[in-house]
């Protein structure tokens, strides 16, 4: 069997992700108030506030200018799904946080995080992965900066008893993408400095306990999981640290949206719940293993949303 190429995981997944807007323009018209108003108002509001924040001189500005493009790009994407569906226009009130600088940004991020997460299992299929990558986004972001952060810990995953038919095909690519990464943090080990090795050990063990519950899930669904490839073919060669550093942050990546896609393809709240969980812990790994590799932008704004 020959080892399986990132290309190959990603066109895949591109295939599913096809459906997803057909599926998104079915929804009727609604009377009610735009939930994502408030979010995409929000998203506009933490934007302008880490932009004059950047204007500065000080420390800080840098770091702002890194929140203020992630809030940039959720706030279109959010408006973008506003004004496709457009529903009555109703009053929103964003929340200002007091205090001034970082820890301001730090107070936004919260919010917009936890705005993010409270609506994930009420929409539908691809506004829940809309609204769940704006959460990542937001979670990434906060392990930009010590300061901004550490942000909710999302937890472990933790298998549900039963799946739905539609999960099977996206929690197989799920299962997939953890594979890889286990992988991924084994062949890395070697190239790391001995600072990383607890970082490193704690991102393989996640994997692993991720991987564990996909094989549960589908064991469970009478389904069989895929096993392991004998090897993957990395985006690039690991030849030292920061070539090993790039590569486990694209691994974070990829199961990112392969998670992403699970949420996206199930209205299942317990399931939801574990690709959640997943994306988010995902997402902020994913900031600090490219803030290391030296790579820009280190956060992701939304991860798994075609664009």
């Amino acid at each position: 069997m020959s080892p399986r190429s990132r290309r190959d995981v990603l066109r895949l997944s591109a295939l599913a992700a096809l459906a997803v807007p057909l599926a998104a323009c079915r929804t009727g018209y609604s009377d009610e108030p735009d939930p994502l108003a408030l979010l995409a108002e929000q998203a506009t509001a933490d934007a302008a506030a880490a932009n004059a924040l950047a204007a500065g001189s000080s420390t800080e500005a840098g770091v702002a200018r890194e929140v203020a493009a992630t809030r940039s790009a959720q706030a279109q994407a959010l408006q973008a799904e506003v004004d496709r569906l457009n529903r009555p226009k109703s009053a929103v009130r964003v929340v200002t946080p007091g205090g001034s600088g970082l820890a301001a940004l730090k107070e936004r991020l919260a919010t917009a995080r936890e705005q993010a997460e409270a609506l994930v299992p009420v929409l539908e299929g691809y506004r829940a992965g809309l609204v769940a990558a704006v959460a990542a986004g937001c979670a990434g972001a906060q392990q930009l900066d010590d300061r901004l952060g550490p942000g909710k810990d999302p937890g472990t995953v933790q298998a549900v008893a039963s799946i739905p038919d539609e999960a099977v095909a996206p929690l197989q690519k799920a299962l997939d993408a953890e594979h890889a990464a286990v992988w991924v943090y084994g062949l890395v080990s070697a190239f790391l400095p001995a600072n990383y090795d607890a970082g490193a050990s704690e991102g393989a063990h996640e994997h692993q306990d991720r991987r564990d519950a996909c094989v549960r899930m589908l064991d469970a669904a009478g389904v069989t999981p895929d096993g392991p490839e004998p090897a993957y073919i990395t985006p690039k060669p690991v030849t030292d640290a920061t070539s090993a550093k790039s590569v486990v942050a694209t691994a974070e990546t990829d199961c990112a949206a392969a998670w992403a896609g699970v949420l996206e393809q199930t209205a299942d709240q317990g399931l939801r719940a574990v690709a959640l969980t997943a994306l988010l812990g995902s997402a902020r790994r994913g900031t600090r293993w490219r803030q290391a590799a030296g790579e820009t932008p280190a956060a992701l704004p939304l991860i798994g949303v075609s664009a």
